[in-house]
């Protein structure tokens, strides 16, 4: 089988479903497995995918994400008869369902299988143990200048909500809004999380924000958004993932209760 995958993490799906021999293109960004993904060639971006070029490869599959590529695209594919598998996961139950469908699509059900057991297991013993503690108010930053950060109708968002947060602007019209420091102050969340992509956040942008937001520095932190943000074989340890982040914002969460 011919496979072309337009999206970082169902690229990296492809290789762990043990087709990654299968490859016959991918996006620029796709860059894990970092040991296996050079050999693939490489197709454009998420955004701008050469074509042509991928219809020229006659893939017999071409795996997209309906957030991070354009319908355009895909229907320019589809339209020169190649088969388009187009997904959109918003948690991580939808993220086994999706293992699953991908797998069946290119003959690795057995492995699938066990990559969508491992997401449900992992999600049951995190949203069960959650239940049982203090939920924890956070903001989750994706992008600076200007400040963004996402809604509820994120996935992200669902990943720590499930680890028992409750995100500040969830109820943004727009899913990944851009706010001020003003704004973030008067959310008041008890931890504030910068992540590492889309924009490569660094300690010294928490100082930065806490010294604009007025916000504690204490309640900042720095977390792994590919594991956070990455659907695919990569959601069976976001998932615990998740669960660290608010646990480490816990004693954030005890100090602001107690101001």
């Amino acid at each position: 089988m011919r496979i072309v995958s337009l999206c970082p993490s169902l690229t990296e799906l492809v290789f762990d479903l043990g087709r990654g021999d299968e490859l016959v293109g991918r996006t620029k960004f796709c860059i894990h497995p970092a040991d296996r993904v050079g050999a693939v060639e490489k197709v454009g971006g998420t955004k701008n995918p050469k074509v042509a070029r991928i219809i020229e490869l006659a893939p017999d599959i071409v795996l997209l994400n309906e957030e991070e590529n354009r319908r355009e695209d895909a229907e320019a594919l589809e339209a020169s008869g190649i088969r388009c598998h187009v997904s959109f996961p918003r948690n991580a139950v939808d993220t086994a369902t999706m293992v699953r469908s991908i797998a069946a699509a290119i003959d690795a059900s057995a492995e699938g299988e066990r990559i969508a057991r491992d997401i449900e297991t992992r999600h049951r013993r995190v949203t069960d143990a959650a239940r049982s503690r203090h939920p924890i108010r956070f903001a989750y930053f994706i992008w600076r200048n200007p400040w963004m950060v996402a809604n509820a109708d994120t996935f992200v968002s669902a990943m720590l909500a499930d680890a028992g947060g409750i995100n500040v602007f969830a109820s943004a019209a727009e899913r990944y809004p851009a706010i001020t420091p003003e704004e973030l102050a008067s959310a008041s969340p008890d931890v504030v999380l910068l992540s590492t992509e889309p924009f490569p956040f660094k300690e010294s942008h928490a100082d930065e924000l806490s010294a604009l937001s007025g916000i504690p520095r204490d309640r900042f932190r720095i977390v792994d958004g590919e594991l956070l943000s990455w659907h695919g074989s990569r959601t069976p340890a976001g998932v615990d993932y998740a669960e660290q982040v608010m646990s480490a914002g816990s004693s954030a969460a005890a100090l602001s209760r107690r101001t």
